[in-house]
């Protein structure tokens, strides 16, 4: 019977999906372009094929795939078809595929590792994604740079003390750089912000942070002696001294990677066994510069609006590094954004490039600096002026200047609340009764991480096991992770934002006036009814967002 028919038949299409399928197919089989079309699921389809063909169709999430047996196939044929050997079996090795029909591929690999091959039926994504588990990003690259090292019995990247041509040539070979792409798309895949790449006296780690968790990635062992071309190769995109080894350098990259553009902050730093590199992956099309998508709640969202209305003052938005600070005053600029206002942020580095707003990098090597930039904008006739971060007294007091004559300021700090803003400023030596005065307001901030809706499941706690500060009462029926093909087994997608809003009110400014400390102006806040982080980490929990355990890693309690 036709496969159309088939699935027809089972109920796994209708008669209107089947039609439409076929008028796009254009050569293709038609359960790929159902596929595509979200009407049938790879696993519905490959399980519907497995029973026409008299085949088997396995889950291979869980397989235990035998290592030793892998080792004796050819690595580039494996990465190049998607074909993994799993398990040999009565004189037969079972290979998952994701296309039965590819005879080609199949032949092939067994003609090159001289085993009869049987093929078994599983998602192609699942396959994938074995593959690189157990032969390590970029194993069929690095397959071909051992063969060729062995054949030139050269040592390609030795590492060299003084710049030469020869480890410019190296790191410049097509080999080394489609190794360097291939960890790039592999980090943009997994939704990574960061990609670290750590030398030891084991070897070379490389880890991409997710949803602001680190995980290691599996890399073959033999990439080690190919370590020196890969930091070179990302000096030279990063535009930095490829001979210079013992000083930390900065620099960007700018890529397009499948139609996308990714703006790459690079940091090489000098460690014990070698340099280490950073990458700090933006990915402008992901980004989204809206106060509504950061997970504000309304009654945070609409003081919140308020204070960025004002017509001058001071906004500061605090939290760590990482915890979405520059997405929400973005958010906050495009909201009030209009032909009638003029913005101006002076940054370090620029990291998204907005329409209708002026932005100035900061350059300390010829004395562009925060407060010198500010200095200088205040001349360009600003309605409302961003400052990447306030790092020190000198932009704290120009920040302050620029409050008085009548500007609207947004900037960062790095405080571990909000209260803790207005004692920070005076630590810098802002005047007390400048603090009042000029700070309207001061949002913290934090990242959560957000249960993957396709396989979160719901639970029911007991009272014990909830934290003091959550009532059982109101957290009777919580969700929790499970993991899944759409998460990647991590049972979370994406973050959200958790906030804490103090706005500055007569009482908070005779607070500081008085040179009141950080927990006293906590205490009055929280009884006066200010929603700490904590508690909408809590509100995102009931709601079911996210689970308990990720607003104790990210918060800690409220003591009065």
């Amino acid at each position: 019977m036709e496969f159309g028919k088939l699935l027809l038949q089972r109920g796994l299409v209708s008669q209107q999906q089947l039609e439409l399928a076929r008028t796009q197919a254009e050569g293709r089989r038609v359960d790929q372009v159902l596929i595509e079309m979200g009407a049938l699921s790879e696993e519905q389809a490959l399980q519907t094929l497995a029973d026409d063909l008299g085949m088997r169709y396995v889950d291979v999430k869980e397989f235990d795939v035998d290592r030793e047996l892998l080792v004796q196939f050819p690595t580039t044929a494996i990465f190049r078809h998607s074909l993994l050997p799993l398990v040999r079996v009565n004189g037969f090795v079972d290979v998952a595929t994701s296309d039965p029909f590819d005879l080609e591929a199949l032949d092939e690999l067994s003609s090159l590792s001289g085993f009869q091959l049987r093929p078994v039926l599983a998602c192609r994504e699942d396959v994938v994604h074995l593959i690189k588990e157990h032969l390590g990003v970029g194993g069929d690259t690095i397959t071909e740079l051992v063969a060729r090292a062995a054949e030139d019995d050269v040592e390609l990247l030795e590492d060299i003390a003084e710049p030469s041509g020869e480890l410019g040539d190296d790191a410049a070979s097509a080999s080394v750089i489609r190794l360097v792409n291939e960890l790039l798309v592999e980090a943009l895949i997994q939704r990574a912000s960061d990609v670290h790449i750590e030398p030891h006296d084991t070897g070379l780690s490389v880890r991409f942070r997710v949803d602001g968790i680190l995980h290691p990635q599996p890399v073959p062992p033999e990439i080690n002696q190919f370590y020196a071309a890969i930091i070179t190769r990302l000096k030279i995109m990063s535009r930095l001294n490829i001979a210079e080894k013992r000083l930390p350098q900065d620099g960007r990259i700018k890529l397009r990677i499948s139609g996308r553009e990714i703006d790459v902050r690079a940091s090489v730093i000098p460690m014990l066994h070698g340099e280490g590199v950073v990458l700090r992956l933006l990915d402008k099309d992901r980004m989204s510069f809206d106060l509504k998508g950061v997970g504000m709640p309304a009654e945070i969202a609409q003081p919140f609006h308020e204070l960025i209305s004002l017509p001058h003052g001071i906004v500061l938005v605090t939290g760590p590094t990482g915890s979405g600070k520059t997405t929400t005053l973005y958010g906050a600029l495009n909201e009030i954004k209009d032909d009638t206002t003029k913005i101006i942020t002076v940054e370090d580095p620029v990291e998204y490039q907005t329409p209708g707003i002026s932005q100035i990098q900061v350059h300390g090597k010829i004395g562009l600096t925060f407060a010198a930039g500010l200095r200088s904008i205040l001349r360009h006739d600003p309605d409302v002026v961003l400052i990447g971060e306030i790092r020190d007294g000198e932009t704290a007091q120009s920040a302050i200047q620029a409050s008085l004559t009548g500007h609207l300021v947004f900037s960062t700090l790095h405080t571990n609340d909000a209260p803790g803003a207005f004692t920070r400023l005076m630590d810098m030596g802002v005047e007390p009764y400048l603090v009042a005065s000029t700070l309207e307001g001061v949002l913290a901030q934090r990242l959560l991480r957000v249960l993957c809706p396709a396989c979160k499941e719901e639970y029911s706690p007991r009272p014990e096991d909830l934290p003091p500060d959550l009532p059982y009462e109101t957290a009777r029926t919580l969700w929790r992770p499970v993991g899944c093909r759409e998460c990647r087994g991590t049972g979370f997608s994406g973050r959200t934002g958790i906030f804490e809003l103090l706005p500055t009110g007569s009482e908070v400014r005779r607070l500081c006036i008085d040179r009141a400390d950080a927990g006293q102006i906590r205490e009055f806040a929280i009884k006066n009814g200010m929603m700490t982080l904590r508690q909408c980490g809590w509100q995102k929990v009931r709601e079911g967002v996210s689970t308990v355990e990720e607003v104790l890693r990210i918060t800690k309690g409220d003591i009065i």
